[in-house]
This record gives C-alpha cells, sequence and structure tokens, in this order.
C-alpha cells in the first residue's frame, strides 16, 4: 500500500492560477512562492466584504489516541466530495507545526487520496509565516529586555515580567530558563521560558485578527508584565506593537493551495487546541466564506478542546455561526477507548466498542449544546468488521444522530459522497441556531466552571487561592467580559490523559491562569499540560531524511 508521501508526490498537480480562478481570486490578487501555493493579497480580500457568506461547516473528532481517527482527511475528502456534488466548496485548515512534524503526531495536510499539497512544503517551511510569528513574538521579548537595561523608563518589574521567547520545535530543556547571564553588559539575569510558537499569543493574534489595523491593535494591547504595584505593561507601552506587525504583514495574507483533487484549500495560522485555541485564520475562514457556497473547517484535537474553543472563543470573536458539524471518529480508537491495546486493535471486538464509544457520544452531545446539527463521519480502516461499525451506528441512533462509513483516504472524494450529502442536508435544512456555550458577563472562574461541568462533566473545579486571585485582578483590570481557553490534556475529557471513554464526577486542576489580551481571552492550564511539548523517546526526526535524488523520505 503507498504511503501517503508517496500518494503526494505521484498526484498531478495544477498551476496556483488554475485553482485560483476555480475559487473566484484573479491571477493578480495572488504572490506566487512558486507554481503550487501563493498567498492571496489583502487588498483583494477588503474588496470581498460586502458579498454574502457561505455556509461554515466544522469538522471535529472524539479524543485522539494513537490508532488514529483522520480528522484532517476528512475535511480534505469532505470539501472534496461535495464539490464532486457540485456545491462550490473550499477548505481552511491551520498549518503543521515543526514540533509534531519532527516528533509524534507528524505532518497535518490530510492522508491518502484526501491531502492538501504540496506535502512537503506546507509540512516544512510552507511560506514562513511560523517563522515571522516567531521572530515577532520573540523580537517582543528582545524589546522588554532592552528596555529593562536602558533604564526601565515604564516601571516594569523584572520579576513579574510574564512574556515568554518562543521557538517551533518540540524542546522540553527551554520551558525554564536563566537568560541574560554573563555580566552587566549582558543585562539583569532572571528566569525565563520558551513556549513553542503555535501556543505564542502572537499566534493567536494573527488568527484572531480581521485585519492589519486590528492586528496590530490586538499586539499593542498583549500584556508582557507589571510594575511593582501591579499595573501591567504591555507591548504599545514598549513601542514594540508597530514593528511586529511590520514583521506579521507579508505573513498575514492567507495561503492558497490545492487537494488531490483540485479543490482550492486556504492554509493559514496553526494554533494547538490542547495549549491554544486551535483554530486557522479568521482571514483565511472569512475570506472562503466569501468567495464558496460552503467551507468545511476543522478545529483541533477532539470537540471538548478544538470544537469548543472555535465556538467559544473564534465564533464570538469573529461572528460566525455553524451551519453544521463533523464529528470524526474511526472504530480502531473506540476500542482503545475501550480498553483495547494498540497492538490487539486488528482483532474483532465488539464489546470494546460498545464500551469506547461512550466517547463518541459524548461529543455528539457536547456539540449539540451549542445548538449546531451533527452527523458523523466514520474513518474505515480495512481491519473493522461490520458487526463493530454496525455497533457504533446503533449507538448513534439511539442519540439522533447518523453514523455515516466514509471511506476517503483509499478512494478520494467518492468515499465521502453519503457524508456531503448528510453534510449538505444539514446546512440546506437550516436547522442551526448557534449560540456560545456562556454569555460574556459570566465571571471568568464561572466561565471555567461551566466548560468543566458542561463539556468536561467534571463535578468540580480546583482553583488555588493565588490562582483566583489572578482572576480577580483581571477581572478588576477589565477582563472580565473575555472567554476562557483552556489548556488541557487532549487525551481526556478530564486533565488526566489516562482516563479514557467518557469520565465523569472528577475534579478540574487550574494549576495556572494567563492574561492574553491581545487575542481576547484568559488562557487557564489544567493539570500537567506543558505549554513547550517535549521530543519522545524515538521521534520522528530520526527517520526522517534525504534520499540520493534529494527527496524527503519518512515525514508523514
Amino acid at each position: 500500500m503507498a504511503t501517503d508521501i508517496e500518494i503526494a508526490r505521484a498526484a498531478t498537480l495544477k498551476p496556483i492560477r488554475e485553482i485560483a480562478e476555480k475559487a473566484g481570486i484573479p491571477e493578480e490578487a495572488l504572490e506566487p512562492y512558486g507554481k503550487y501555493k501563493a498567498k492571496v493579497s489583502l487588498d483583494f480580500i477588503a474588496a470581498q466584504q460586502d458579498r454574502p457568506d457561505g455556509a461554515l461547516v466544522l469538522v471535529t473528532g472524539i479524543n485522539p489516541t494513537p490508532a488514529g481517527e483522520g480528522k484532517t482527511t476528512t475535511t480534505v475528502g469532505l470539501g472534496d466530495a461535495l464539490n464532486a456534488l457540485g456545491t462550490k466548496t473550499m477548505i481552511a485548515l491551520r498549518e503543521p507545526s515543526l514540533g509534531p512534524c519532527f516528533g509524534t503526531k507528524g505532518g497535518a495536510t490530510g492522508g491518502g487520496y484526501a491531502q492538501v499539497l504540496p506535502m512537503e512544503d506546507i509540512n516544512l517551511h510552507f511560506t514562513g509565516d511560523f517563522h515571522a510569528i516567531t521572530s515577532a513574538n520573540n523580537l517582543l521579548a528582545a524589546m522588554v529586555d532592552n528596555h529593562l537595561y536602558w533604564g526601565n523608563g515604564v516601571g516594569l518589574d523584572a520579576r513579574r515580567v510574564s512574556w515568554r521567547r518562543a521557538v517551533d520545535m518540540n524542546d522540553r530543556a527551554l520551558r525554564g530558563i536563566v537568560s541574560s547571564l554573563g555580566g552587566v553588559a549582558n543585562g539583569f539575569p532572571r528566569e525565563d521560558g520558551f513556549d513553542i510558537t503555535v501556543a505564542s499569543e502572537v499566534m493567536a493574534v494573527f488568527c484572531l485578527a480581521k485585519d492589519l489595523h486590528d492586528l496590530q491593535t490586538r499586539l499593542g494591547r498583549m500584556v508582557v508584565g507589571q510594575t511593582r504595584d501591579g499595573r501591567s505593561v504591555t507591548a504599545k507601552d514598549l513601542k514594540a506593537d508597530g514593528a511586529m506587525a511590520v514583521l506579521l504583514r507579508d505573513a498575514f495574507a492567507p495561503n492558497l493551495v490545492q487537494t488531490i483533487e483540485g479543490s482550492p484549500a486556504l492554509v493559514h495560522g496553526g494554533p494547538f487546541a490542547n495549549i491554544a485555541h486551535g483554530c486557522n485564520s479568521v482571514m483565511a475562514t472569512r475570506l472562503g466564506l466569501k468567495l464558496a457556497d460552503v467551507v468545511v473547517t476543522e478545529a483541533g484535537f477532539g470537540a471538548d478542546l478544538g470544537a469548543e474553543k472555535f465556538l467559544d472563543i473564534k465564533c464570538r470573536q469573529a461572528g460566525l455561526k455553524p451551519a453544521a458539524c463533523v464529528v470524526v471518529a474511526t472504530v480502531r480508537a473506540l476500542k482503545m477507548h475501550g480498553g483495547v491495546a494498540k497492538a490487539d486493535l486488528g482483532a474483532e471486538d465488539v464489546g470494546a466498542v460498545k464500551r469506547g464509544v461512550v466517547n463518541l457520544v459524548r461529543h455528539v452531545e457536547n456539540v449539540g449544546k451549542f445548538g449546531i446539527p451533527v452527523v458523523v463521519g466514520l474513518n474505515r480502516f480495512t481491519s473493522d468488521t461490520d458487526a463493530e461499525i454496525a455497533a457504533v451506528q446503533a449507538a448513534m441512533r439511539a442519540t439522533g444522530t447518523e453514523a455515516i462509513v466514509c471511506t476517503h483516504w483509499g478512494d478520494g472524494a467518492k468515499g465521502a459522497l453519503d457524508l456531503a450529502r448528510a453534510v449538505k442536508g444539514l446546512v440546506d435544512g437550516g436547522r442551526a441556531d448557534f449560540e456560545p456555550l456562556y454569555t460574556d458577563h459570566v465571571s471568568l472562574a464561572g466561565k471555567i466552571e461551566t466548560i468543566a461541568r458542561e463539556v468536561y462533566r467534571a463535578a468540580s473545579v480546583a482553583i488555588p487561592a493565588p490562582v483566583a486571585a489572578k482572576l480577580k485582578r483581571f477581572e478588576e483590570e477589565g477582563f472580565r467580559d473575555l472567554p476562557v481557553c483552556i489548556a488541557k490534556t487532549q487525551y481526556s475529557f478530564s486533565a488526566d490523559p489516562t482516563a479514557l471513554g467518557a469520565p465523569s464526577g472528577h475534579v478540574l486542576p487550574v494549576r495556572e491562569v494567563r492574561l492574553s489580551a491581545g487575542a481576547g481571552f484568559v488562557v487557564a492550564i489544567c493539570g500537567d499540560i506543558m505549554t513547550m511539548p517535549g521530543l519522545p523517546r524515538r521521534p520522528a526526526a530520526e527517520t526522517i531524511m534525504l534520499d540520493a535524488q534529494g527527496r524527503i523520505d519518512g515525514l508523514f
């Protein structure tokens, strides 16, 4: 069986101007990056604002397992299938981070015959967006230390600097560091640290800003620390916002690429959903909605993280109203949630499917709480048996939800036609009545508790006194109306990554809270989740290399 990269290499790509023409983008609005990828000019995007919006379809999934679910693959296959049915569709995805590419998860361009291309380019440096975001983040870090060095005119307390540096790589050694060592000429030594670029507030600002003016305004609002008396110091106070916006200007234009079957895809921005808000850029989503009848987008990890943040943060800030949602699952992953080890997934185990399907049921129920109609996309593997599939479908029928078997990995668009027809039916039916889970005016602690209770099914939330005091200070500074972005393990509804299935009655421990005033949310860090991941014992980087012809091997 051919691998993803072999299938991608065998595909015949069309010049990007032809993909743009299909999407309704004139060639003069493109800034090509080679033959097969381009940025879409911001002037062209601004000129589309009076056009009506198409329908927005969200693809999300169950809690991920090592067995694989195929959320991005399903997003691509569904977009291709909708186009095959004659519905003008665009796909909106996040850009992959180098950390997972060289760590465990691999790339984020789909798989099999449901991929966005050029696969190697997108999974590696692409158009340089992440490098621009990293540079903007670290420019601000440099200006913080430079301000302290040259007299500290704003009175920033070096003990209360909260801005961290960033790098787009899994590097646990950088989680906590001491900077400015080596003598007087190197500044004032202090504790510091790195986050992975996708967890940087600059990434969140980049993805949530609606135009260049909004981008610079949000950058200026970002808090870098406090004075001795507790007053917040911002990037604007340090006069860093303009230079940061300059670094991000070109990156801010969305990237246009194509699927194997020639559907236009906008791939732009890339925050993780376990430690950030996990959605592609508002710029790309809004552009797609102006140009297409349907935009299919995805949110990272399971619906407890990516979908909740998409609906409570991105949709709230951007004024988006999804028309339908697809929850992706696999029989293999449900068996893991039912207690089967990865090595034993090839054997039929209907009992394990029935035990594990509770995870899928809960995600479907949770999405329904937002007033969005749901269909399940059951991404079929060759080892799945008819009895196992029937068990999933029976469980979903009991909730009033259809579970549709899909084979887009091997069959491309034709393997997702049934799913596309069901999604089109939900969109045309106009049943969506979207509402966020909580209102703006609920307290910050109340918002955390609402998500914990309604989405995670926790019995309570443990907020230590120092964290509660910090939340109160955020509210006193005028940030009570912000949504919350919970950072926790992606593997479970709880903060315990080993608690699979559908745990309930647990306690959600809030370890730390951070104000992301520029992005427009408060981050609640729960359990042992890290904003700088580490590499596994055997990272994927060990098997990625160039062959004799200079082609990339081992990337997946």
